[in-house]
């Protein structure tokens, strides 16, 4: 029942932070694999999609560090010279990753904090109050965190916020 409800949610949040359809499928079904792992945890009621999203959190997080260890580990040993296959992807999930990947690389100059905010409650529609559920933080916390997010965001890219269409999956988030 938990799936059925909140896979499409947790799937692009997912997608949201690490910018890739299928490393996002693959998260989704860590995320609800830990939830059936900690089914007996009690939850205030309503507040299982807050629960999920913290799992997700960790479970990204988890594979952001273990992407850095392969990364570390391959640049010690010599790499034979691959030729890269496109032909199962359609070109609409390649533009989404291209376009994914330069608002994740601008979201990654911001303090970490406030990109958990951000892709929380602009990208994911989360509630100040489920936002500071997941992070275990103050809700003016997650407030504060959010509008300086997206200060910074405007500062980087002047675009954002006015008619530019340069980076619209983040222009259309910072507007609030």
């Amino acid at each position: 029942m938990l799936f059925e409800r909140h896979a499409r949610t947790i799937y692009n949040y997912c997608f949201r932070r690490v910018g890739s359809w299928a490393v996002a499928e693959d998260l989704v079904s860590i995320v609800f694999l830990e939830a059936w792992r900690r089914v007996d945890k009690e939850l205030p009621n309503g507040k299982e999609l807050p629960w999920l999203l913290g799992i997700a959190t960790n479970v990204v997080r988890n594979r952001r560090r273990s992407e850095r260890r392969y990364a570390a580990a391959l640049r010690r040993v010599s790499q034979p010279i691959s030729e890269l296959s496109f032909a199962d992807d359609s070109d609409e999930r390649i533009d989404d990753e291209e376009q994914m990947g330069r608002a994740l690389s601008l979201l990654g100059r911001l303090p970490r904090r406030e990109q958990e905010v951000f892709v929380l409650c602009a990208w994911s529609g989360l509630s100040y109050e489920d936002a500071a559920i997941v992070l275990g933080i103050p809700v003016g916390t997650v407030r504060s965190r959010l509008s300086r997010a997206r200060a910074h965001l405007r500062e980087l890219d002047p675009d954002i916020g006015h008619d530019g269409e340069r980076m619209p999956i983040i222009k259309e988030a910072v507007e609030p």
